[in-house]
């Protein structure tokens, strides 16, 4: 969540922005931050491309957990977590990236290490994170691969 947060705050905006009201914010970031108005400071064109690095990243993740976003592959993330098995996942720092056995892959975020534990000891992984996860937590897509044979 701490990341979620660092983005929103690097755009100034709020939880409830809408995707129009957050692609207006990070033009005027970038139009402001542009490398190339800083071609006469070579001091400032570094941090300007640095900066501008960050607000292009944040963006494109807040973007990915839009509810928008988010409601338009409803679909596809709906078939992945009741049809597809999980076949490997990681923990890291409250973000926990499952991975699926149709080739997809998603990441939670603010999972608490006791969730992730918990997940680690159910005897059916799959379940506990269909009643524990798939539906508490934000999420985004992070790849979507060929079926795994």
């Amino acid at each position: 969540m701490r990341k979620i947060a660092g983005y929103r705050k690097l755009l100034g905006v709020q939880e409830n922005t809408d995707l129009q009201e957050l692609k207006t914010v990070y033009r005027n970031l970038i139009k402001s931050w542009h490398p190339d108005k800083f071609h006469d400071n070579h001091d400032l064109k570094i941090e300007a491309e640095t900066k501008s690095k960050h607000i292009i990243e944040a963006y494109h993740f807040l973007v990915s957990i839009a509810p928008e976003t988010r409601s338009q592959s409803l679909a596809a993330y709906t078939s992945t977590i009741t049809s597809s098995g999980i076949s490997d996942f990681e923990y890291k720092g409250e973000t926990l990236l499952i991975k699926f056995l149709d080739g997809s892959s998603y990441e939670y975020f603010g999972v608490p290490k006791a969730i992730y534990v918990k997940l680690i000891n159910a005897p059916a992984p799959a379940r506990f994170a269909r009643r524990h996860i798939f539906s508490s937590f934000v999420y985004r897509e992070v790849s979507r691969e060929n079926a795994v044979a």
